[in-house]
C-alpha cells in the first residue's frame, strides 16, 4: 500500500513539473516571438518577406546587449571569415583599379596567374569574355567575376606595355594564400621589426618564420608592430605571447554569466623569450592586438610605445545559422594577466561609436596629460610593480602624440581622390624595367632613389584634373609625406610590402621612437 502511495506521489509530481515546464515553455520569450511571426506570416493583409522580418528581429535584439554581439548573412559571413581563415580561391594577383582599369600591381608568386605568364603592370581588361575596363563596374563585381572555386578555369584578355594586341590568358583558379603579417625586416644590425595587420589562423606559423628568419640575421632586439590591429582569433594572439613569455605565465583568462573563468599560459617552449622588446599600438590597436600588448605590459617582459588601444575586452562565440547566417555572440569577457578588463564603457551604442572622435576632440591624441583613469581602475604590473589602469584600452608606457603636421587639406584631396595611387601606377607603367635594372637591391633603390620635381609637378596636374584645386603653402608642408608615400608605393611595386614599410616607417614617429627606446 504504501509503495503504491509512493508511486502514485512520484508521478503526481512528475506530472506537475511537466506542467510547469510546458507551461514555461508556452509562456516563454522564445514561443511568444515563434508566435507573433507565425501570425504575421500567416494572417498578415499583404505579403511579407518572412526572411528580413526574422533578421530584422535578430538584429535589433542583438543591439540591446553590447556593440560587439552582431549578425552577419550568409554573404556577409563569407567576406568576414576571408581574411581570418588565411585563403580564398582565386587567379592571384594584387591589383589597383586606376581609371576604370584593373592593373596588375604583382601576380601572387607562385600563384595561378604567375604560373601562366601574367607580369606586373598587365591590365586586365576582359574576363570572359565580358569588357571590365572603362565600364565603371565596381571592385566587389570585379572581385567576384575573378574569384571562383578551385579547378575552374577564367578566360582573360589582358593590355600589356609596347603590344599592340589584346593577350589572352585562360588561368586556372587555385587557393590563394591571405598574409596576416605585413613586413618584417632587420631595422639595425641587432633590432628586427614585424608588423602584424589582424591575427588569424596562419598568423602563429608566419609569425614563427619571420622571427627565426630575423633571428638568423642576427636579431637580438624586436620591435612588433601592431598599430592599426584591430584584432582577429584569440588563439592566434595566444601562441604570439607565448613566444615571448616564460613557462607558466598567464598571458590571458576569460570569464563570463555561464562561462566559468578559464585560462591561457605560455608553455615555455617560445623563441624570444629574452630580448628587448617593444609592443606599437594606437588607438586602432582592439581586442587580440590588447591581449598581447597587455600581457606583455603585465609580466614587464617589453616597452609599450604609442596610443592608448581602443578597448574592447569582450568575446565573442560564433553561432552559424541553418541558412550559412551567423551571431557573433558575447559570451565572456577577457583579463589581463594583472586582471584588468579593459573594455570600455558600452551604456550607450552611439556615444561608444564616437569614443575615438571624442578622444581626438579632447586633446587626448596629442597630449598623455588629457587621459584620466579613476583610481578604482588602478592595478600593478605582476614583476616590477608599475601602475597601470583597465576599464578603457591600454595606455602605453611611453606615449607619442599622433602627427597631423603633414596632413593639410590639399594632400587629404590628393589622397581621397587617388592621385597618389594613379601617379604612382603611372611611374610604375613608364619606368618599371628601368628602376629594375638600376636599382639591382631595394638597399640601392632606398639610398639612392629620389622623387623628382618633374614627377610631382605631374601629380599636381593630376590632382587638378581629378578636381583638387592646387595649395601652394599647404602643398610645402604635406611634401615630405608625399614623397615618402610615393617612394614607398614605388619600392612596394618593384618589390613587396617589406620595402614599402621600410620606406613609410622612415617618417612614422612611433616607429622610429620605439626604435630608439630599444636601442638605448
Amino acid at each position: 500500500m504504501k509503495l503504491k502511495l509512493l508511486s502514485t506521489i512520484c508521478l503526481f509530481i512528475s506530472s506537475t513539473l511537466f506542467v510547469e515546464a510546458q507551461n514555461r515553455l508556452l509562456n516563454s520569450p522564445a514561443r511568444k516571438l515563434q508566435l507573433a511571426e507565425f501570425a504575421i506570416a500567416n494572417l498578415y493583409v499583404d505579403d511579407v518577406d518572412e526572411d528580413k522580418l526574422v533578421e530584422d528581429a535578430i538584429i535589433n535584439m542583438l543591439e540591446e546587449l553590447d556593440p560587439h554581439s552582431t549578425y552577419s548573412d550568409a554573404e556577409e559571413v563569407k567576406k568576414l571569415n576571408e581574411p581570418l581563415v588565411g585563403n580564398f580561391d582565386g587567379i592571384g594577383v594584387q591589383f589597383n583599379m586606376a581609371t576604370d582599369t584593373l592593373f596588375v600591381i604583382q601576380p601572387v608568386s607562385g600563384g595561378p596567374s604567375e604560373k601562366v605568364g601574367i607580369l606586373a603592370g598587365d591590365r586586365i581588361i576582359e574576363v570572359n569574355d565580358t569588357v571590365i575596363a572603362g565600364v565603371k563596374m565596381s571592385t566587389e563585381e570585379i572581385m567576384r567575376r575573378l574569384r571562383g572555386p578551385k579547378g575552374t578555369k577564367v578566360n582573360l584578355k589582358i593590355m600589356r606595355r609596347g603590344v599592340p594586341e589584346l593577350l589572352p590568358f585562360t588561368v586556372k583558379r587555385d587557393k590563394i594564400p591571405v598574409y596576416s603579417l605585413d613586413a618584417s625586416y632587420m631595422m639595425t644590425k641587432t633590432t628586427g621589426y614585424i608588423r602584424i595587420s589582424r591575427f588569424a589562423a596562419t598568423t602563429a606559423d608566419e609569425f614563427e618564420e619571420a622571427l627565426h628568419n630575423l633571428q638568423k640575421k642576427g636579431m637580438r632586439n624586436l620591435i612588433l608592430d601592431l598599430q592599426g590591429n584591430g584584432g582577429g582569433y584569440l588563439n592566434a594572439a595566444i601562441e604570439i605571447a607565448n613566444h615571448v613569455l616564460e613557462k607558466g605565465e598567464l598571458i590571458v583568462y576569460t570569464e563570463g554569466k555561464r562561462n566559468p573563468r578559464t585560462e591561457f599560459n605560455a608553455r615555455g617552449n617560445g623563441d624570444f623569450r629574452k630580448g628587448n622588446l617593444v609592443v606599437l599600438v594606437d588607438e586602432f590597436s582592439a581586442s587580440a592586438s590588447e591581449i598581447v600588448t597587455g600581457a606583455i605590459q603585465d609580466w614587464d617582459r617589453g616597452m609599450v610605445v604609442g596610443r592608448r588601444t581602443f578597448g574592447k575586452g569582450l568575446v565573442q562565440r560564433p553561432i552559424d545559422l541553418p541558412d550559412g547566417s551567423m551571431i557573433r555572440l558575447t559570451v565572456a569577457r577577457y583579463y589581463t594577466p594583472s586582471g584588468r578588463c579593459i573594455q570600455k564603457p558600452y551604456e550607450s551604442i552611439e556615444q561608444y561609436n564616437r569614443d575615438l572622435i571624442e578622444r581626438y576632440n579632447r586633446g587626448e591624441m596629442q597630449s598623455a596629460d588629457s587621459i584620466h583613469f579613476p583610481d578604482s581602475l588602478k592595478t600593478k604590473t605582476l614583476k616590477k610593480g608599475r601602475i597601470v589602469y583597465g576599464g578603457g584600452g591600454i595606455m602605453p608606457d611611453y606615449f607619442v602624440p599622433i602627427d597631423t603636421t603633414y596632413y593639410t587639406d590639399y594632400y587629404l584631396a590628393l589622397r581621397d581622390k587617388g592621385a597618389i595611387v594613379q601617379q604612382n601606377l603611372k611611374l610604375i607603367d613608364a619606368h618599371r624595367s628601368e628602376w629594375k635594372e638600376k636599382y639591382k637591391t631595394f638597399d640601392r633603390f632606398n639610398k639612392r632613389f629620389e622623387v623628382t620635381d618633374e614627377m610631382l609637378d605631374d601629380l599636381i596636374e593630376l590632382g587638378k584634373t581629378l578636381g583638387v584645386e592646387y595649395k601652394e603653402e599647404e602643398y610645402k608642408t604635406a611634401l615630405p609625406l608625399i614623397k615618402t608615400q610615393l617612394k614607398a608605393l614605388i619600392a612596394r611595386d618593384l618589390w613587396d610590402m617589406n620595402e614599402y614599410f621600410q620606406v613609410i616607417n622612415s617618417i612614422n614617429e612611433t616607429v622610429q621612437k620605439g626604435l630608439e627606446l630599444i636601442e638605448n
